[in-house]
């Protein structure tokens, strides 16, 4: 009687293919990871300044925090903003007015200019007193936008912001940090504050395209001078 013929396993069942696999997985791990700490559109429907009521959420993503900021100088008195500035990130973009939508949800810049910076204008004006929100998209359908890379910002970094009376707010950055949007810290984010201060938003985390980005990116700072 002849030996029978051992059957040849499947290629997915090789030790060489389950060992490549694992190697992919572990990189995928790893690049989701650094996603969802520096992973950025604009701050979709987290929430917004009407919102602070709701607090509660951990931040996810490491945060990082500059040690020891500069004091606030004295605030300004209100002039609307014209001109926005990350030097480290080279960003250099107009501002635009934005308001609440009929949710009370926070707009987001149109999506045909996404180099545009939005500023709630109904809250602080650059220096005033108050916690002023600026937004932004990370891309839209035509490439990078204006917050691209937003969440790479370092703690004690200068951020500009020109006003209509010509005198610039300069803030300072105190952190970064990535946010849940299921579990966004609302009062956190938007609650009143006695120096003037500033939040920076964009959207971070893994995408879909069913429901968009599943995070905000946060960066928080406080005015530190006066151009």
């Amino acid at each position: 009687m002849a030996p029978r013929r051992r059957r040849r396993r499947p290629w997915y069942r090789t030790r060489a293919y389950r060992l490549t696999r694992t190697a992919l997985l572990v990189t995928v791990l790893v690049t989701v990871g650094h996603r969802c700490e520096g992973g950025q559109t604009g701050p979709g429907r987290a929430g917004g300044p009407d919102a602070v009521a709701a607090a509660g959420g951990e931040g996810a993503g490491e945060e990082r925090s500059c040690k020891a900021p500069p004091d606030s100088p004295p605030p300004l008195p209100r002039s609307r903003p014209t001109s926005f500035r990350i030097p480290s990130l080279g960003v250099d973009a107009p501002i635009t007015a934005l308001r609440l939508d009929g949710e009370r949800q926070l707009e987001s810049p149109p999506v045909d200019r996404p180099k545009l910076v939005g500023w709630y204008q109904d809250g602080p004006t650059p220096g005033e007193a108050g916690t002023a929100i600026a937004v932004g998209h990370r891309d839209t359908a035509t490439g990078p936008a204006v917050f691209a890379a937003l969440a790479q910002v370092r703690p004690c970094k200068p951020i500009e912001v020109k006003r209509a009376d010509g005198r610039t707010a300069v803030y300072t950055v105190d952190r970064m940090k990535v946010y849940d949007k299921a579990g966004f810290p609302d009062k956190e984010v938007y609650g009143p504050a006695q120096r003037p201060e500033l939040r920076v938003l964009t959207c971070g985390g893994l995408y879909s395209r069913r429901t968009g980005y599943t995070s905000n990116v946060v960066v928080f700072a406080h005015l530190t001078a006066i151009k």
